[in-house]
C-alpha cells in the first residue's frame, strides 16, 4: 500500500505537522527525507530496510559517500541532500548556542551536542565552557579516541577551564556503537571531572552521552 492511502494521521509528514517531529520513529523520519520508494515499497519499508542495513541511524548518517552510495534508492544528490541537511543543523545550533548566549532549553542542548558528536565514527569528548550566568564561552573538543573509547585526562579540562575563565561546565561524549547508556568508566571519569574542577570552584551541570535517540543526562538521571 502507498503512503498516500494510508489514514492521514499515520502518514509521517502529515504526523510531523501535526504532532511535531519528535512524534516520529527514526524510519519516519528518514522516510521523508527519502520522498520516495522503490517499485514495491514505500519510503517508510525503504526507511526500515536501510536502518536494518546499517544498524542504526547514526551509522546511516555518518556513512561516507562510498558506502551510502552503495545503498538501494541512495546516491550522490541524496548524498548531498544529507550532507547539506547535516551541515544545516549544525551551523543553526552553533548560532544558538555562540558566545555569550545563556543555556536556558535543555532541548536545545541536546539537539546541539547531537549535531556536533553524532557523525563520528570515533568517540570524542568536548565540553561547554560557560560563565557564571550559564553563558556560553567556547565549546571545544577536548579528547579524540577509537570506536571503543578516548582517554580523557581531567588535569587537561581543568587547565582549559581555568584558560576560558569558565564558572561551569557540560560534558559530552559520543557513542560510535550507537548505545547512549554510561559506562562504568564513563561514571568513573565524570566523579574524577567533577572533583578535579570542583578544586577551583568549577560546576558540572551535566555530562550528556550522544548515541541513538535522545542524548543520555547524567543529572537527570541522578548521577552528578
Amino acid at each position: 500500500m502507498s503512503i498516500k492511502d494510508w489514514p492521514t494521521d499515520e502518514r509521517p509528514r502529515e504526523k510531523l505537522l501535526q504532532r511535531g517531529a519528535t512524534a516520529l520513529t527514526d524510519a519516519e523520519l528518514l522516510a521523508i527525507f527519502l520522498r520516495t520508494g522503490t517499485p514495491g515499497k514505500s519510503a517508510v519499508d525503504m526507511a526500515r530496510d536501510l536502518l536494518s542495513e546499517y544498524g542504526s541511524l547514526q551509522a546511516l548518517l555518518g556513512a561516507d559517500q562510498q558506502r551510502f552510495c552503495q545503498s538501494n534508492g541512495l546516491g550522490e544528490a541524496k548524498y548531498a541532500q544529507l550532507q547539506a541537511v547535516l551541515e544545516m543543523a549544525r551551523r543553526h545550533f552553533a548560532e544558538i548556542l555562540q558566545r555569550g548566549n545563556a543555556l536556558t532549553s535543555p532541548d536545545i542542548t541536546r539537539a546541539y551536542l547531537s549535531a556536533q558528536l553524532r557523525g563520528y565514527s570515533y568517540e570524542v569528548f568536548a565540553c561547554l565552557f560557560m560563565d557564571n550566568q550559564h553563558r556560553v564561552i567556547q565549546w571545544e573538543e577536548l579528547f579524540r579516541g577509537t570506536i571503543d573509547g578516548a582517554s580523557v585526562y581531567p588535569r587537561e579540562v581543568a587547565k582549559r577551564a581555568l584558560f576560558h575563565h569558565a564558572a561551569a561546565v557540560i560534558f559530552a561524549h559520543n557513542h560510535p556503537s550507537g548505545i547512549n547508556e554510561p559506562s562504568q568508566a564513563d561514571r568513573q571519569i565524570t566523579d574524577k571531572l567533577k572533583q578535579a574542577l570542583g578544586l577551583f570552584d568549577i560546576r558540572v551541570l551535566d555530562h550528556f552521552i550522544v548515541g541513538d535517540g535522545q542524548p543520555f543526562s547524567f543529572a537527570e538521571h541522578g548521577l552528578l
